[in-house]
C-alpha cells in the first residue's frame, strides 16, 4: 500500500520547523568545529619537506651537544671551584624536582599560548636562552667572581654558588625544553611526519651526543684560542653556544606555526567551559538535553558584557592549578601506563650512565679515585674514566644508526616490538657488563645503551602521536563531543617527560647510597633488573593502537 501525496505531507513536520530544526543541526556543528579549531589552532597539517623536519630536529642536536659537554666538564668544574662533596647530591636533586613540580604547568601553559608567532616557539626561545645562561655561569663562574672579588674565602664561596646556580639552570632549561619540541612537532605535523620527525630527533640527539663527547675528550688548550683564553672551559663555552645558537635558530625558523586566536577574553572563557547553555532560557533546559543552568550561571548571564570579561579572568587565574592537577590525575589509563612504562626506562637507563666511567675506573680498569694523584691505582683510574667515555660515544653514535633503522624494522615489528625490543637488549646487555667485566666485551655492549636511548626519545612519544590521532577520529565521528574540554598535546608530552625528573629524583636520592655501600658494579646491575621488569610491563600493561 502506498502513501498518498497529501498524506505524506501531512506527515511531515511544517516546513518552517523543519527549516529551523535544519539549522539548529548546521549551526550547532559549525560551532562545535569552530570550537575545535579555535581552541587548538588545529588545522590538517600538509606533508612536509624532508629538510624542513631536519631543521626541525636541530634542536636536539644543539641540546645533546650541549648536554655530553656539561657531562664532560661539569665534574671537574665543581672539583676546581671546591664545592664540598655533601653538596654534590643536593646540586643533581634540585633541578629534577623543579622540573617535575613545574614541567606540567609549562606544558599546560604552552597550550593556551595566544602569542602571535605560537604556542610553543616562545618557550622554546625563552628555555634556549636559560640553557645559554647557565652554561656561561657554571664554565665561566670562577672567572667572573675572580674579576670583581680578590678576597679567597669569599671568591671562593661565591664562585661554588655561581657555580651550582649554572648547573642547576642549564639542566632545568635542558630537560624542560623536549617538552615543548615536541609539542610543536605534533601541532604542525600530520601523523606520518610525525613518525618521520620523531626519527630524525633521535637521530640528531644521537649525532649531538657523539659530537660533544668528542668536544669534551680534546684538548683545547693547545689551540690558538685555548691560548688567549684563561681556561679551555671559556674555550668550550664558546664553542658550545655557538652551536647551540645556530641548532636552535635553523629549529625556530623551521616550521611555522598557527597561533591560537580568541576573539575577546570573555569567548576565551566561555571555550573553557565543557558545556554549551542557552543563556536566554528561562526555563534554564533546552529541548537538546543541556543540563539546567545554575543560579550562578543566571547570574553571569545576566551581567554586562566587560563586567564578565574581568570575572573571566579572575576565574582563570583560580582555576589553573586545580584544572591542572584534575587533567593530570584524570589522565586516561593507557596513558598513565604509559608514564609507568617510560619511568622504568629511564631509571635503568640513568642508573647505568651516571655511574658509567666510575664503574669503568673502578670495576673494569680496577683503579681507585681515592689513591695519590701521581700513584698508579690513580693514574689507571683515570685510564678508565677515558674509556669510559668513548663507551658513552659508542652509544651516541649506535642511538643514531638504531635511530635510522627504526623506520626500516617498524613495518615488520610494530610499535610493541620495538618497545619490547629496546628494554630486553639493555636489560640483558647491562646484566652481562656486570658479570663479566671485561674492556672490549664492555664497548661492545654499550652499543646496546644507544637502542635504550634511541627507544625512550621516540617510542613513547610515537604513542603518544597515535593515542592523539585514534582520539581525534572519534571525536570527527561525534560532533558533540568536539566541544568538550580536552588536554593539549603540550601537557601530555610534559607529563611523559616528568617521569625523566622523577627518574633523576629517585636516583639520587637511593643510587648514591648503594653505590657508596656496594661500589660502582650496582649500577649496572640495578639498571638491568629494572629494564628486564619495565620489558614485562612494556609487554603486558602498556596499550598499543592497532
Amino acid at each position: 500500500m502506498t502513501l498518498a501525496k497529501e498524506n505524506f505531507h501531512s506527515a511531515l513536520p511544517p516546513a518552517s520547523q523543519m527549516a529551523s530544526i535544519e539549522m539548529d543541526s548546521t549551526r550547532e556543528n559549525e560551532a562545535s568545529l569552530l570550537k575545535s579549531l579555535m581552541r587548538t589552532g588545529a588545522v590538517v597539517p600538509r606533508k612536509r619537506a624532508a629538510g624542513r623536519l631536519v631543521m626541525h630536529s636541530m634542536a636536539m642536536f644543539g641540546r645533546e651537544f650541549c648536554y655530553a659537554v656539561e657531562a664532560a666538564f661539569v665534574t671537574p668544574v665543581l672539583l676546581s671551584v671546591g664545592l664540598p662533596k655533601n653538596l654534590y647530591s643536593l646540586v643533581w636533586l634540585i633541578s629534577p624536582i623543579l622540573g617535575f613540580v613545574l614541567q606540567p604547568v609549562v606544558g599546560s601553559a604552552s597550550d593556551h599560548c595566544t602569542c602571535s608567532w605560537g604556542r610553543r616557539r616562545p618557550f622554546i626561545l625563552g628555555l634556549g636562552i636559560i640553557m645559554l645562561l647557565g652554561m656561561a655561569l657554571y664554565l665561566n663562574g670562577d672567572v667572573m667572581v675572580s674579576a670583581f672579588i680578590d678576597e679567597t674565602d669569599k671568591k671562593r664561596t661565591w664562585a661554588i654558588v655561581i657555580t651550582m646556580l649554572g648547573v642547576v639552570l642549564f639542566d632545568f632549561a635542558a630537560d624542560f625544553i623536549d617538552g615543548p619540541i615536541k609539542a610543536y612537532l605534533f601541532d604542525v605535523c600530520s601523523h606520518r611526519d610525525k613518525e618521520r620527525g620523531l626519527h630524525y630527533h633521535a637521530l640528531f640527539t644521537g649525532l649531538g651526543g657523539a659530537l660533544g663527547y668528542l668536544t669534551g675528550a680534546m684538548d683545547w688548550s693547545l689551540t690558538i684560542l685555548g691560548y688567549s683564553l684563561p681556561s679551555e672551559f671559556q674555550m668550550i663555552f664558546l664553542l658550545s653556544a655557538l652551536v647551540f645558537l645556530i641548532c636552535l635558530t635553523l629549529h625556530l625558523r623551521s616550521i611555522p606555526e598557527v597561533p591560537l586566536r580568541y576573539e575577546n577574553e570573555e569567548q576565551k572563557f566561555l571555550l573553557e567551559m565543557t558545556k554549551s547553555f542557552k543563556y536566554n532560557s528561562t526555563e534554564g533546559e533546552n529541548r537538546n538535553g543541556y543540563s539546567k543552568l545554575t543560579l550562578a550561571e543566571r547570574k553571569a548571564a545576566a551581567t554586562p558584557r566587560n563586567h564578565r570579561a574581568t570575572d573571566c579572568r579572575e576565574d582563570q587565574r583560580r582555576m589553573t592549578l586545580k584544572s591542572l592537577l584534575k587533567t593530570l590525575l584524570s589522565m586516561p589509563s593507557h596513558y598513565r601506563y604509559l608514564c609507568v612504562s617510560h619511568l622504568f626506562g629511564w631509571m635503568a637507563f640513568l642508573s647505568n650512565m651516571l655511574f658509567f666511567t666510575d664503574f669503568m675506573g673502578q670495576v673494569v680498569y680496577q683503579g681507585s679515585p681515592y689513591a695519590p694523584r701521581n700513584s698508579t691505582l690513580y693514574l689507571t683510574y683515570r685510564t678508565g674514566v677515558e674509556m669510559g667515555c668513548w663507551g658513552l660515544c659508542i652509544n651516541a653514535i649506535s642511538s643514531s644508526v638504531y635511530s635510522y633503522l627504526q623506520k626500516i624494522i617498524l613495518p615488520y615489528v610494530g610499535l610493541k616490538g620495538l618497545y619490547f625490543t629496546g628494554y630486553l637488549l639493555f636489560g640483558l646487555g647491562t646484566g652481562l657488563i656486570g658479570l663479566f667485566p671485561n674492556v672490549y666485551s664492555t664497548l661492545a655492549l654499550c652499543s646496546l645503551f644507544g637502542v635504550m636511548s634511541s627507544t625512550l626519545y621516540t617510542v613513547p612519544f610515537h604513542l603518544i602521536a597515535q593515542y592523539h590521532r585514534e582520539e581525534e577520529s572519534l571525536k570527527l565521528q561525534d560532533w558533540e563531543q568536539s566541544g568538550d574540554h580536552e588536554r593539549g598535546k603540550g601537557i601530555d608530552c610534559a607529563a611523559l617527560t616528568c617521569m625523566v625528573q622523577l627518574a633523576q629524583i629517585i636516583l639520587g636520592v637511593g643510587l648514591g647510597l648503594l653505590v657508596s655501600v656496594a661500589g660502582s658494579v650496582v649500577t649496572v646491575i640495578s639498571a638491568s633488573m629494572v629494564a628486564l621488569i619495565g620489558c614485562c610491563f612494556v609487554a603486558f600493561c602498556v596499550r598499543y593502537v592497532e
